[in-house]
């Protein structure tokens, strides 16, 4: 079988598979983005994230992660939702309304793989899903879907940003991707302009130590630090202000996911029914959600931080 026929096949299996958009890239080593992720941790601005310290050589070369690896597939999946949940008082980031999208994708990428083992033979490759240290926003960039915005968000020309990246590192040669070859961000700042925080620097350059997600879900300090206080704009979990104020996600469609449809009582919870809630109760409803990451204390301490 002859390349453009096997890369083809595998992108009609990618949306079989219920992926959206699917690109293909040579694995090489990131130079470049080695020496920028260096810089980065070497101010601090991954806080108090050291699992980003850890597997640098394999962030940034894919033969570490799959021995003879040829190819990086990049997928990705929307998940804006179809019906908006009342973002008022507390708010919750899209991305964490539905079911955890580590075992939706996870599922999806173990059917893609069958798939592709059943028509082209006993291929080697590994999916990642924030499973790993894979820097997937730079796979997906050099594989012709879209371009790393100045809020370090994948934008899709076509589609926007809210997207879940997969990503599949495969020992197969296959026909590549042109990357894009512009940004289009040009020079809008709307992104670094409306971050409550400051978190979006100029040059692509996000403080992840400084942003409203960071707080909210990766720091596990009972206490917030008091120079945040009024700049949440009543995000309880995650932050989307970067991605709804940028120009393309007027793009943005409602994700054929099923899985990712908001539960009921993120829909419809009030600021009393989140003071009222019970640790037995936010581990029956949020058992297959994102926001159990933060734990049930984070969330009470979340909510204290923005009420005050």
């Amino acid at each position: 079988m002859n390349l453009s026929d096997r890369t083809h096949i595998i992108k009609e299996i990618a949306t079989q598979s219920g992926f959206d958009y699917c690109g293909i890239t040579r694995a090489i080593p990131l130079d470049e983005d080695a020496r920028r992720l260096e810089q980065w941790l070497s101010r601090g601005m991954n806080g108090e994230m050291k699992y980003m310290e850890n597997y640098f050589e394999l962030r940034v070369n894919p033969q570490k992660l799959v021995p003879g690896a040829r190819s990086v597939i990049t997928l990705l999946l929307n998940y804006y939702p179809a019906v908006q949940a009342r973002q008022t008082d507390n708010k919750i980031s899209r991305y964490a309304l539905g079911e955890d999208y580590h075992t939706v994708i996870r599922t999806k990428l173990n059917q893609f793989l069958a798939c592709i083992k059943e028509k082209l033979g006993d291929i080697n490759g590994r999916g990642f899903v924030d499973s790993a240290p894979v820097l997937e926003r730079t796979w997906a960039q050099r594989s012709g879907l879209g371009w790393i915005g100045k809020n370090g968000n994948l934008i899709n020309k076509s589609s926007g940003s809210f997207f879940f990246i997969a990503t599949l590192i495969t020992d197969i040669e296959l026909e590549y991707d042109d990357p894009l070859a512009k940004d289009y961000c040009g020079s809008c700042t709307r992104c670094i302009d409306a971050c409550p925080t400051g978190a979006i620097l100029d040059n692509k350059i996000v403080n992840g130590s400084q942003c409203i997600s960071y707080y909210t879900i990766e720091l596990k300090d009972m206490l917030i630090p008091e120079a945040m206080k009024g700049k949440f704009d009543n995000w309880l979990f995650g932050c989307d202000v970067c991605q709804e104020v940028c120009p393309w996600n007027r793009f943005s469609s409602p994700t054929h996911e099923t899985a990712f449809s908001p539960i009921p009582e993120i829909l419809n919870f009030s600021t009393q029914d989140w003071e009222e809630l019970t640790e037995e109760n936010f581990k029956k409803i949020f058992r297959h959600s994102p926001i159990r990451r933060a734990k049930f204390s984070g969330i009470k301490r979340n909510l204290r931080f923005i009420s005050q």
